[in-house]
Formats: C-alpha cells, sequence, structure tokens
C-alpha cells in the first residue's frame, strides 16, 4: 500500500526576502529553525540528526525567489522533497509557501504521516519565529533524548509543570523554564500541538516533541554565543530525564 501526499504551507512575515533566502538556503541559516547540523554545498543539503544522515539534492535554485531539494526514492519508493518558493510584500517583508511531498510506503503509514505532519508544521512555524525574531542571528542546534513514554497525557501535564503552568502548555502562554538548576528564563509558548510544544525566548526557540518511536525529545535552537552542543545536549537530556522520569 502505502501514501502519496503533498501538504502546503505558507506565511507572510515581517523579514526581508534576503534574509529569508538566507535562512532557507544555506547550511547556518538552516541550522536556526529545522533540525540538526546542515550543511549546503555541492548541489546537495545534508543533514545530521542524530543517526539520521539523509544527502538531499538540490533540483530547484533561484536566488530570491525558489529553492526546492530532495533524496531520490528509496528501493521500498519512501522519498521527501522540500519546495520553498519565496517573494517580497507590497509594503515590506515576505511570504514564504513551502509544499512537502513524498511517499510513504507500508500498510501503517497513517501514524508516521500524522507525526510527520504535525511535526513539519512544528518546522515551519519556527521557519516563521526565526525570521520574525532571529534574523540574521545563527544558533547552535541542540538534540537531546528523554526516556521512553507512555502515558502522553501524563507527560504534557508534567511539562507543563516544568515550565510553571497548573495544566498542559497552550499556544501563548507565558512560561519559565530552568534547565539542569540553572537560573530560569521566561518565554512564550509559539506553537503547541498533540506532538509539540514549542517556547521562544530572547535567546532560544525551545521545542519539546513527541518522538516517533516512544521518547520526548528536546530539539532546540540557542542564539547565544559559545554555545557548546555536546554540553547543552548532556544539560537537557538530564532535564528531560528528572521531568519524564
Amino acid at each position: 500500500m502505502g501514501h502519496e501526499f503533498e501538504v502546503s504551507l505558507d506565511a507572510d512575515v515581517d523579514a526581508t526576502v534576503d534574509e529569508v533566502w538566507q535562512a532557507i538556503a544555506t547550511g547556518p541559516g538552516i541550522d536556526s529553525w529545522y533540525m540538526g547540523h546542515n550543511e549546503v554545498a555541492g548541489g546537495e543539503v545534508r543533514t545530521v540528526f542524530g543517526q539520521y544522515t539523509p544527502v538531499a539534492p538540490i533540483f530547484a535554485e533561484e536566488p530570491g525567489k525558489r529553492f526546492a531539494y530532495g533524496a531520490p526514492p528509496e528501493p521500498d519508493g519512501r522519498f521527501l522533497a522540500y519546495d520553498f518558493l519565496v517573494e517580497a510584500r507590497a509594503g515590506g517583508g515576505a511570504s514564504i509557501r513551502v509544499v512537502t511531498s513524498g511517499f510513504l510506503p507500508g500498510d501503517d503509514w497513517a501514524d508516521e504521516f500524522e507525526a510527520m505532519t504535525k511535526g513539519g508544521a512544528m518546522v515551519f512555524r519556527t521557519l516563521v519565529e526565526y525570521v520574525n525574531h532571529f534574523a540574521n542571528r545563527t544558533a547552535t542546534p541542540v538534540l537531546a533524548f528523554g526516556p521512553p513514554i507512555t502515558d502522553w497525557d501524563r507527560a504534557w501535564a508534567a511539562l507543563g509543570a516544568a515550565f510553571g503552568l497548573d495544566r498542559p502548555v497552550r499556544e501563548g502562554d507565558r512560561v519559565r523554564l530552568s534547565p539542569d538548576g540553572a537560573q530560569a528564563v521566561e518565554g512564550v509558548a509559539y506553537f503547541v500541538n498533540d506532538h509539540v510544544a514549542c517556547v521562544r525566548t530572547n535567546d532560544a526557540m525551545y521545542r519539546m516533541v513527541r518522538g516517533f518511536q516512544g521518547p520526548m525529545l528536546a530539539m532546540h535552537q540557542l542564539f547565544a554565543p559559545g554555545v557548546d552542543a555536546a554540553e547543552a545536549g548532556r544539560t537537557w537530556q538530564a532535564w528531560l530525564a528528572r521531568v519524564f522520569g
């Protein structure tokens, strides 16, 4: 069986076309809102995200207008491609449209598609937050895995408590978080669904993500200078273990 899909998301942003282009078509720009570490070179986009290391050839590149890339289909037909379209808005700012297309093989594609779609909405919203609030700044991406979770209602309630709330976090909430006993920082929940909860502060975007295979993941972008990604990953792994262990 399997499922062929195409999902389109769009937004108007305050950033210029050049700022959006830097965000979507350069390695440091992609690092600042997507996931993992990314390089754009030799006609390819290379991503390192844990053990996942896809290499996606660029199939369209019109500076300031269009940037598209995707890996060739795997033997089982699986593939994933991204097509970014950018244009200037009258009066300033830019419009961004992202079309994600691909094929998921197997009879169990529906659960993967749900997770991918909700995660994709988070990634797109993070791109919008990045160009609106952090344009021309570069983030250090941080990844950490928490313990396996079987009761997600309880997990989201625990996350809300860790954010200083008496309920699960909702979009628009003002929250406080304190990783590993460090000084608490305040932020706003900029995107929430039943798979993710994302918070923006002055120097970071913190994203808590329901992993497809069970754990809670921390997938953050940290904009403060001098961040050690490995050390920050260990800090957040300890935080996840404390909150969800």
